[in-house]
C-alpha cells in the first residue's frame, strides 16, 4: 500500500526534560508498519525519570558513513520507529541494479548497449583503461588486455613475415606492430560507425572500448523502433567490408612481394574476417542484433527477439567451439592441413574455447539485461518509500521514534522552523544509538543533509528512478510531489530489494 504524505506536527509538544519511551517488541519478520498501541499509563514509582549523567558525556558521535557508489546491500535492520535489536549479521549482498548494460566484450568488433549513467554524469575514470581520445564527443579506451593482443599479433605476424620476407630479419617485429595497430584502427572505425549512427538516433553513448578480441560501443538506451536497431547493428560489419575494399584496392596499386604489399594484404583479410564474423546471426554480434530485430518485427515484442538471438548465439558458440580447431586442421581457412596433437592444434582448441566462451557469456547476459529491461518498469518511487514524519533538528531521538510510531511511520525527516526539508535521518545512525542515550542525542547528529540530488519526484519508476539515484548515491532520498510537499523517503536497500525481487520471476 502506498505510503501518504508526511503530516506536519508543529503542534505537537515537545517536552523539556524527556522521558525514554517504552519500548516496543518489534514482531520477528515484520515488513509493514503496524498500528501503535495505546501504551498503559505507568505509575510514578514504576516509570523512574531520567536523570543527567554525573559527569558531562560528549554527544554521542555520527557514525562515520562514505556514500556509496551503488545502492546497499540488504542487511538487517530495525523499523525507526520502534526501538531495534541488536544488529544482526549482514546477509550475502545480492546483484545491484545499477547501470542497465545490455552490451558485453564481444569478438572482433561488433556494438553494444550499456545502460550508464546519465549524460551529465561523466565519471572520472569509468575503468576504462587508457584514455586515446573523445571523437564525436565520446571517450575511446584501450584496456590493458588489447596490449597482451598487440603483442600476440606482433609475435604470430612476425613469424608469417618471416617466411614470406625473410630479408626484414628482426624489424619484421616492427612491421608487425605496426600491423597490430593499424588492425585495431581499422575496429575503432568499424565501433565509430555504431557511435555515429547512435547518436543520429539521439541515442547517448558512455565509452567506446578496444579490449582483447576487439572493441565495445557502449550504447546507454535501446533502439526505440526495429529498424534502428537493424540499421544501428548493421552499420558495423558494412564499415569493415568497405574497408576490406579499400584496402584490396591499395594492394593491387603496389608490389605484393613487399612491406607495404603484405600489410595491405593482412588488412584487407583481418577487416573481412571482422565483417564476417560479426554478421553470424547470434548475440551478442551486430548479426544477433540484425536477427533480434527481424524477430521484433515480425512479432511485435523485443524480449521475443532477444530470445531468439541469444539462443542461436548460444548454438553458435557451441559451433565455434568444435568446428573451429576441425576447419583450421583439416585446411578450410586457408592454411596447410595439420596434424593431431601439434602446438597449433592446441593453439586452435584454446583459440576456439574462449571466443566461445564470449559469444556463450554475452549471449546470456544480453537475456538476463533483456529480462530486466522488461521488470524495471515495476520499481516506482511512489510505491517504494516510506512514510515519514518532520521532525526539528533540536527533537530527541527518543521522542522523534515515539512520534514515528505513533503515526505509522518508517523514516525521520528534520524540518527547519519553517517546516522546509533540511536533512534526512540515516538509519544505520539510529542503529549505532544505544537505547538508553536516545533520549539525549538529538536527531541533527544523525541526518544526512538534503542535496538537490537527493530530492526524487514521486512519479518517478522503472530506468528514470535508477538513473536518478546513480547520479546522487545515498542510502536515504527524500521523495516529493510536484508541489514540493513532503511524500515520504525512499531507502536504497527498498529499491534493490524490490529490483531483486522482480528479477527472481519469471518473464
Amino acid at each position: 500500500m502506498a505510503p501518504k504524505p508526511a503530516a506536519s506536527e508543529s503542534a505537537a509538544p515537545r517536552p523539556a526534560a524527556p522521558e525514554p519511551e517504552v519500548p516496543v517488541t518489534p514482531k520477528p519478520g515484520a515488513s509493514e508498519p503496524e498500528t501503535p498501541r495505546p501504551e498503559a499509563p505507568a505509575s510514578p514509582a514504576a516509570r523512574p525519570e531520567p536523570t543527567e549523567p554525573q559527569t558531562t558525556e560528549p554527544q554521542t558521535p555520527e557514525p562515520g558513513t562514505a556514500a556509496p557508489t551503488s545502492p546497499p546491500a540488504p542487511a538487517s535492520r530495525p523499523n525507526p520507529a520502534r526501538a531495534p535489536e541488536p544488529p544482526a549479521a549482514p546477509e550475502p549482498p545480492a546483484p545491484t541494479p545499477p547501470r542497465v548494460d545490455i552490451g558485453k566484450p564481444r569478438p572482433a568488433a561488433s556494438s553494444g548497449r550499456a545502460g550508464g549513467d546519465p549524460a551529465k554524469e561523466q565519471p572520472k575514470n569509468p575503468g576504462g583503461g587508457l584514455l586515446m581520445g573523445r571523437p564525436f564527443g565520446v571517450p575511446v579506451y584501450v584496456a590493458p588486455s588489447w596490449f597482451l593482443v598487440a603483442a600476440l599479433i606482433t609475435w604470430v605476424f612476425g613469424d608469417q613475415l618471416d617466411r614470406v620476407l625473410p630479408e626484414l630479419g628482426g624489424a619484421r617485429y616492427l612491421v608487425s606492430l605496426f600491423f597490430a595497430v593499424a588492425f585495431y584502427a581499422s575496429v575503432l572505425v568499424h565501433e565509430l560507425a555504431h557511435t555515429v549512427a547512435a547518436l543520429r538516433f539521439k541515442l547517448p553513448v558512455r565509452r567506446i572500448q578496444l579490449q582483447f578480441f576487439g572493441g565495445v560501443s557502449e550504447i546507454e538506451k535501446e533502439s526505440e523502433t526495429p529498424g534502428r536497431e537493424f540499421v544501428l547493428a548493421f552499420v558495423g560489419p558494412l564499415l569493415s567490408l568497405v574497408l576490406a575494399g579499400v584496402f584490396y584496392v591499395a594492394m593491387r596499386a603496389v608490389e605484393p612481394d613487399t612491406v607495404p604489399g603484405v600489410l595491405l594484404a593482412g588488412l584487407m583479410i583481418s577487416n573481412l574476417i571482422v565483417a564476417i564474423f560479426n554478421l553470424l546471426p547470434g548475440l551478442p554480434l551486430d548479426g544477433g542484433r540484425m536477427l533480434r530485430a527481424v524477430v521484433w518485427k515480425i512479432t511485435g515484442r523485443p524480449m521475443s527477439g532477444t530470445v531468439a538471438a541469444a539462443w542461436v548465439g548460444r548454438a553458435l558458440a557451441i559451433s565455434v567451439l568444435v568446428g573451429l580447431p576441425v576447419l583450421n586442421q583439416s585446411g578450410a581457412l586457408g592454411g596447410d592441413a595439420q596434424d593431431l596433437g601439434g602446438m597449433d592444434t592446441v593453439t586452435d582448441a584454446l583459440l576456439a574455447a574462449i571466443l566461445a566462451a564470449i559469444i556463450w557469456t554475452g549471449a546470456g547476459n544480453s537475456l538476463r539485461m533483456a529480462r530486466l529491461r522488461e521488470h524495471l518498469p515495476e520499481l516506482r518511487a511512489r510505491a517504494l518509500t516510506r512514510r515519514a514524519v518532520p521532525v526539528e533538528t533540536d527533537t530527541p531521538l527518543s521522542e522523534a521514534l515515539r512520534r514515528a510510531n505513533a503515526a505509522g511511520a518508517r523514516a525521520l525527516v528534520v524540518v527547519d522552523t519553517d517546516g522546509d526539508p533540511m536533512a534526512v535521518v540515516r538509519e544505520a545512525a539510529i542503529v549505532g544509538v544505544p537505547e538508553h542515550r536516545r533520549p539525549w542525542v538529538t536527531v541533527s547528529g544523525l541526518a544526512q543533509d538534503i542535496t538537490e540530488g537527493m530530492r526524487v519526484p514521486a512519479d518517478l519508476a522503472g530506468e528514470e528512478l535508477l538513473d536518478r539515484l546513480r547520479a546522487t548515491p545515498a542510502t536515504e532520498y527524500l521523495v516529493v510531489e510536484t508541489s514540493g510537499e513532503i511524500y515520504g523517503v525512499l531507502s536504497a536497500a527498498d529499491v534493490e530489494r524490490a529490483f531483486v525481487k522482480a528479477m527472481a520471476r519469471p518473464t
